[in-house]
């Protein structure tokens, strides 16, 4: 018996890396999943395949999380084919930005890099909201710059993780009274394809982790898990943080 046995979740940004690990994580426990995509079907569907070799019920949906309404059509689709929804966990992230004062930036990534991080979630956390039950649980993955930036051109994306967490905690004040928990994981430097630990910024991002390597998917996945679970009943307005001592 698993400790999410009869639970529904969505990962978003589940075709790969943390949204991956995740949605496998929480399948480990009993959960049913679904996991949003925004143009990796064959990944998606390969994930999905890999759910359901755990026995649980899973399914891949393409959105957008940049558009707002697909953010949020999305929370309907997931509660319209699963029959309800208890733990969402907000994935779908993308990163960039530029030096302050330097180059001129590209403002149209700039503004979907705050749509996809920041204004999506948030839609998608206000879809959901009326559908969780008393006690569903909300969790959103940021990102160990969110506290600590650490390195030049990071302004940009660093405000759009801060946004993330600030919402966080004024949604976990919110919600507090329906026993919906609502928390923020962060991560730090992790081996994906987008920031592999052999990759040309390993030798500037390795120096600055207490503990000197990147971390595996996996291990930022066991700390969703744990928030989604009844264990994690009294945690709420938490960042937790699975950086290898990054903000230590």
């Amino acid at each position: 018996m698993g400790k999410l046995d009869g639970k529904v979740a969505i990962v978003t940004g589940g075709s790969r890396g943390i949204g991956a690990a995740s949605a496998l994580a929480l399948a480990d426990e009993g959960a049913d999943v679904a996991i949003s995509y925004s143009s990796s079907p064959d990944r998606a569907k390969a994930v999905v395949a890999d759910l359901e070799a755990k026995g649980v019920r899973a399914a891949a949906f393409q959105a957008d999380q940049a558009d707002a309404a697909q953010a949020a059509g999305l929370i309907q689709r997931v509660v319209e084919q699963f029959g309800k929804l208890d733990i969402l966990v907000s994935n779908a992230a993308v990163s960039g930005g530029g030096l302050l004062g330097g180059e001129p930036v590209d403002q149209a990534a700039i503004d979907r890099q705050l749509a996809v991080n920041y204004t999506g979630v948030v839609a998608g956390i206000q879809a959901a909201v009326p559908l969780l039950p008393d006690g569903g649980r909300i969790i959103s993955i940021s990102s160990g710059v969110a506290t600590r930036a650490g390195f030049q051109g990071m302004a940009y994306y660093t405000g759009t993780k801060s946004a993330l967490e600030g919402f966080s905690r004024g949604a976990a004040r919110d919600l507090a009274h329906r026993g919906i928990t609502v928390n923020v994981v962060q991560p730090g430097f992790v081996d994906t394809e987008g920031n592999p630990a052999d990759g040309p910024a390993a030798a500037v991002f390795l120096p600055t982790a207490a503990m000197g390597r990147y971390g595996r998917p996996e291990e930022i996945a066991a700390g969703v898990a744990f928030l989604a679970t009844p264990q994690a009943s009294y945690v709420t307005g938490a960042v937790l943080r699975i950086d290898g001592g990054y903000a230590a």
